[in-house]
């Protein structure tokens, strides 16, 4: 029946997923009551109610399912859906999550173990989320690993990865990810210095909504020193 429930939503049939998402949910099944959960936060076949989503994450994070886990720390760390912002339990949230292999928890984990949010700041177990996170695809993860090699911060100064770390953010046509990459090209770290390259990435990033690429191509207009 979840087979059921999960091709309903994919096909858009809210109404129908919700039905099964509520039966499988009342009889234990921690995948619908997750489902079911993010059907209630999002108003998905179902009027919005935050404290019956709240109700069926905690349930399914009671038997740590990752999703659940994830969206529980989600709600924390932004105050919303019935609970107080904490960053605290946030982040214990995210690491139950990461440690169960969800992608964005493993970022989100970094991130606040790189700005000391709801944690001890510690660069190197930054740099090891990053990195877990970067292998199974997440664009930001490489990005934010990227500037960790670049500046040395919990691993060891090295532009050539940071270069590779940028290039698989960019590839995944992330703004930040093009810009840092344009900013590699310009100055010559870890690859042979090409304004031309550097310029054509500044633009992509702010084509992408890079707001600091997007005043620097700005000004190059103004200057008169490129011509769209």
């Amino acid at each position: 029946m979840i087979k059921q429930a999960h091709d309903a939503y994919n096909l858009k049939d809210y109404k129908k997923a919700f039905t099964l998402y509520e039966t499988l949910a009342d009889n234990g099944d921690v995948t619908a009551q997750t489902s079911l959960a993010f059907m209630y936060q999002n108003a998905f076949g179902v009027e919005k109610n935050d404290e019956r989503a709240l109700h069926y994450y905690l349930l399914a994070a009671e038997q740590k399912q990752p999703y659940a886990l994830f969206n529980l720390a989600l709600l924390y760390s932004n105050g919303i859906g019935g609970v107080e912002h904490d960053q605290f339990k946030a982040y214990e949230l995210y690491l139950e999550a990461a440690e169960r292999e969800v992608p964005p928890a493993m970022y989100e984990v970094a991130l606040m173990m790189e700005r000391g949010l709801g944690c001890m700041q510690n660069y190197s177990e930054s740099a090891f989320w990053y990195e877990e996170a970067a292998k199974r695809g997440h664009a930001e993860a490489f990005n934010n690993l990227g500037a960790l090699y670049k500046e040395g911060h919990g691993v060891n100064k090295d532009y050539q990865r940071a270069f590779i770390c940028f290039s698989r953010a960019a590839e995944k046509e992330l703004a930040e990810g093009y810009y840092n990459l344009g900013l590699m090209y310009d100055q010559g770290m870890g690859v042979e210095e090409d304004h031309d390259i550097a310029l054509d990435l500044c633009r992509k990033a702010a084509y992408a909504g890079h707001d600091k690429a997007k005043q620097i191509i700005a000004d190059l207009q103004e200057d008169g020193k490129i011509v769209f």
